[in-house]
């Protein structure tokens, strides 16, 4: 029997005029899938580039937006088996994480460990499973080696920092100047800012980076090439893209910034190699690391910087002042509260 719940609304794309809060039936799950009540999604630059119709290979309208969420199961379909009601989960379900109850595929559901933060672990599925990859298996981070990384204060950009040290690199990278003095309490050495270009000359007396995370795209990725090791070569990796997001403007077209980043490293002869990192649930390597980074946030081996802290109904509202925010880390949307059971209860968002 059909649910009603409350849910994040993309009826059409558009400014942020095309995003509201609005109450829908959702169906009961499909015989293998699971019906997860949302306990916490991840908010981020996604998001936006859904509702302007802009995200690479994404859906047509309508949509309810929301690329990842912890949760409990609140329903199963009838072939599934791997879960039963009231297991804490997570998925990166990529829509529809921006709702009270959603309905995800059970092969895609990992399983979340009890006693874990919440916002931690929203924060791992996406955010920091991408660091986790791009750094341990994508560029293979070596002890010693020099790594550069666009976007510091992002929560992308953070947690490869923090895996980066991890494995013994020297860290450098660029951050607006706002949030220098929070990155240096962090743990973060040198911070450089982007739009003064001292951080190229800096780089390149120092011998130049091994690698390169380059999150911002178009013309920067031609400037994060200029910074590679001419000696030892080096490794640009291109990931997210978001670059006119973070800045409140509207996308463009990523697919051609990334056929030029991939030519760059086929030149014959050519020192330096390039790549462009994506996450998919469809990755073999997804759920394993997904819990590993578990673990390590259970052992405080690891832990998020939270920017923002939303509820559902503050979604619209941050699709408007996603560019402002000043602080560094994930956002996070607390959609309710958790009671252990995967029950939907009907005082919730009151």
């Amino acid at each position: 029997m059909p649910t009603s719940i409350r849910q994040v609304y993309v009826p059409s794309f558009g400014d942020e005029s095309h995003i509201t809060i609005m109450t829908a039936p959702i169906a009961d799950p499909a015989p293998k899938e699971v019906q997860i009540k949302v306990l916490c999604s991840g908010f981020g630059g996604s998001d936006i580039a859904m509702r302007l119709g802009k995200y690479p290979g994404q859906k047509d309208a309508p949509l309810v937006p929301g690329y990842c969420l912890v949760g409990r199961i609140h329903s199963l379909g009838t072939s599934c088996s791997k879960f039963k009601k009231g297991d804490l989960v997570a998925a990166m379900t990529k829509y529809d994480a921006h709702a009270e109850l959603t309905n995800f595929d059970e092969k895609y559901v990992v399983p979340c460990p009890e006693g874990i933060d919440l916002e931690q672990a929203v924060a791992m599925v996406l955010d920091w499973s991408t660091a986790y990859g791009m750094t341990y298996r994508g560029a293979k981070i070596q002890k010693g080696s020099r790594v550069f990384i666009h976007g510091l204060s992002g929560a992308v950009g953070f947690a490869a920092f923090t895996f980066c040290k991890m494995q013994g690199a020297e860290v450098y990278g660029t951050a607006s100047e706002s949030k220098h003095e929070r990155l240096k309490e962090l743990g973060v050495t040198l911070p450089f800012v982007y739009t003064n270009k001292d951080w190229i000359t800096a780089m390149q007396n120092l011998g130049g980076a091994h690698v390169v995370f380059d999150a911002l795209g178009f013309d920067s990725y031609d400037e994060s090439w200029r910074i590679l090791a001419p000696k030892e070569g080096g490794h640009l990796v291109g990931l997210g893209g978001n670059l006119d997001v973070l800045n409140g403007n509207e996308p463009r077209n990523q697919y051609v910034g990334i056929a030029k980043l991939l030519a760059k490293g086929m030149v014959p002869f050519c020192p330096h190699k390039t790549s462009f990192y994506y996450i998919d649930k469809d990755q073999k390597t997804f759920e394993p690391e997904m819990k590993e980074l578990f673990q390590l946030s259970l052992q405080g081996k690891i832990h998020a910087p939270i920017k923002k802290r939303l509820t559902l109904e503050e979604v619209p509202q941050a699709h408007k002042e996603f560019h402002k925010y000043r602080d560094i880390g994930s956002v996070v949307v607390k959609v309710a509260e958790d009671d252990g059971t995967g029950d939907l209860h009907a005082t919730e968002f009151k």
